[in-house]
């Protein structure tokens, strides 16, 4: 049968894999151990040379022995300072102008900048109202996070991730530009300056979608330990499992810390510029920062890993799922999700299994249905993830009309939001050097679904926090039930909001950097843009879900917003560990699977035009 394979697959080489009667998640862990060693010995395709290092784990190794990191490579960190340029601009932008300051309120009287430097200022400059900011703001993060499909598609299909990345930092560059014209006083003066805004941010959304959807994985794919192997640990002299999970997990709380640190120096100094000089030259300072992204990744080009594209995977993955799907439907729902939640659902489609009978289109091994049907299960963990988005997103558009509706001392209510990337910047370190050694210590496995689980808990108090917060806005207010149409604060100082921000904050670390984590691990190599590009439309998702709170968005039904959304995040974690945990159980054997040989190319790409590129 393997010499059928190859006749109709001559550009491949196929490995020999074991016929098994289960797939490799579903098997327990001693057994899928072993048929991981069996196809490993027969591997033919390439070979990292980081996983030669050490040797593969025995049974007794994985239970026994500590796991430890491997060194992030410093290529890594080159990246995330890219990415810290990008999202100077992308919160800096969002916070200052896209959802609040120059919708909410028209310019200062005597302002042509719509700027206000005075204490209790309030800079503005379309004068549009809450609940348009609030749509604005809703449609320009559903668009950001709803393009990273088209930039993963042509990414994995066509141009690889770091050139479309490049065509990426272009149209944000142009984005920049147009809100810059957008907030010049002579087009203010002219009335005219919301159609350069609006399709700034149509054109600034789409650089940000193809972006994201391709940085993360770049990022990760630097680190080239692939598998657990036993190492002797350099700083105890004793034998550990290096764990490429703990390293990528490690990898992505620093490119998240990045983040934030673009996060913070974007959003502090494009407010206070905004406050003091204006608009147009507080849009300029992102549009600096992003010329030194290509500057960058240009000098640094033959220094990294890089992954070409491999063609149709997209469509290959799709009719395999449709193939699989063939004669398991019913009209009794309760018997289709039994079959497509057979143990053999996977396992008929494999090319071993099918022989002659299998359809032209195969052109892939066993190894990579196992690898489509795990990506598959990160998918359906991603699917809970707009109710935690929900909470998440009251941060970047009510909470900061929240803000200005107490006593700011002097402080733009804007800054206030920058509790969260500090919370982050200063979080992030401690649960990498501390929290999550200690629990490797005492063999607690905080496994990715554990993570997301505690992150939905933690934005559900955010939320609570958030609704006593407005409760006593109304209590105490001059204005009662209608606070941000009044002219005087609530008796008390805006740093209440430190709870809110600081909870949502701690609760991304668990829950958002968990996802890029899960997105990179588990998708097939050939389409790790394509599943990161879904964790990324479940937030766009979760802004469309948003829209139908509009209503809730303005006095005096905020506590109601803010308590629904505390609801909903509490509900959704507890589906969701509920739904997930068959697969938190399998975690090491979803990580074990083996590599496959499937390069994923058609015709369109030769053998020589991939022996001539990096692996």
């Amino acid at each position: 049968m393997a010499g059928a394979a190859a006749q109709n697959q001559p550009d491949l080489a196929m490995s020999h894999e074991p016929k098994v009667s289960t797939p490799l998640y579903e098997m327990d862990e001693k057994k899928a151990l072993d048929t991981r060693r069996s196809t490993s010995a027969s591997f033919t395709g390439p070979v990292i040379e980081e996983d030669l290092v050490g040797e593969e784990p025995t049974e007794e190794d994985l239970a026994t022995l500590p796991r430890i990191s491997g060194k992030i490579p410093w290529t890594a960190f080159t990246i995330a300072f890219v990415e810290l340029c990008e999202r100077f601009g992308y919160y800096g932008c969002q916070v200052l102008c896209m959802l609040f300051s120059k919708l909410t309120r028209p310019r200062p009287e005597g302002s042509r900048t719509g700027s206000d430097p005075s204490p209790e200022g309030k800079p503005g400059a379309l004068g549009m109202g809450q609940r348009a900011s609030f749509g604005i703001g809703t449609f320009n993060s559903f668009w950001a996070y709803t393009t990273p499909i088209i930039g993963a598609i042509i990414a994995d299909e066509y141009l690889g991730r770091f050139n479309t990345i490049f065509i990426a930092i272009g149209f944000s560059i142009i984005g920049h530009i147009l809100l810059i014209i957008s907030a010049l006083p002579t087009v203010l003066d002219s009335g005219k300056a919301i159609a350069p805004f609006i399709l700034g941010v149509i054109v600034l959304g789409f650089g940000t979608g193809a972006f994201k959807a391709n940085i993360s994985p770049l990022i990760a794919e630097q680190y080239r330990q692939t598998k657990l192997r036993v190492i002797i640990d350099p700083k105890t002299g004793q034998r550990a499992i290096s764990d490429p999970n703990i390293t990528i997990s490690r990898i992505f709380l620093y490119f998240y810390m990045f983040i934030n640190i673009g996060s913070l120096c974007g959003q502090i100094s494009m407010v206070y510029v905004e406050k003091y000089i204006g608009f147009w030259l507080s849009w300029l300072l992102p549009t600096i920062m992003f010329c030194f992204c290509p500057i960058v990744l240009w000098f640094c080009r033959n220094k990294y890993h890089t992954s070409p594209p491999t063609g149709s995977v997209l469509l290959r993955a799709w009719k395999l799922l449709t193939f699989a799907q063939k004669g398991k439907w019913s009209i009794n729902p309760v018997q289709t999700r039994k079959n497509m939640k057979s143990e053999n659902f996977w396992e008929d489609v494999k090319p071993s299994r099918l022989g002659d009978r299998k359809p032209a289109w195969m052109q892939f091994d066993d190894a990579w249905v196992d690898q489509v049907a795990r990506g598959l299960r990160a998918c359906s963990c991603f699917t809970w993830i707009p109710l935690y988005w929900l909470s998440y997103n009251q941060m970047n558009g009510n909470l900061t009309s929240q803000a200005n509706t107490m006593t700011l001392a002097g402080v733009p209510n804007d800054v206030i939001t920058n509790l969260n990337p500090i919370s982050l910047v200063i979080f992030i370190p401690i649960v990498d050097n501390f929290l999550y050694p200690a629990l490797r210590k005492y063999n607690i496995r905080f496994t990715p679904i554990k993570r997301m689980f505690v992150g939905f808990m933690l934005a559900s108090l955010a939320m609570v926090s958030a609704t006593v917060i407005q409760h006593f806005i109304y209590k105490k207010g001059p204005c009662g039930k209608y606070m941000n149409t009044c002219d005087s604060p609530a008796p008390f100082t805006v740093w209440v909001q430190a709870f809110p921000y600081v909870l949502i904050g701690f609760s991304e670390i668990f829950t958002s950097i968990t996802g890029l984590e899960y997105a990179f691990t588990k998708a097939p190599k050939n389409m790790r843009s394509l599943v990161t590009s879904y964790w990324h439309f479940m937030s766009a998702f979760s802004n469309a879900i948003g829209q139908a709170f509009t209503g809730l968005s303005e006095d005096p039904l905020l506590v109601w917003l803010y308590m629904s959304t505390a609801i909903i995040a509490f509900i959704g974690g507890v589906l969701f560990w509920i739904h997930q945990r068959p697969t938190d159980k399998k975690e090491d054997i979803l990580n074990m699977l083996p590599d496959s040989n499937y390069v994923g190319r058609d015709r369109r790409h030769s053998v020589a035009d991939e022996n001539a590129r990096p692996a």
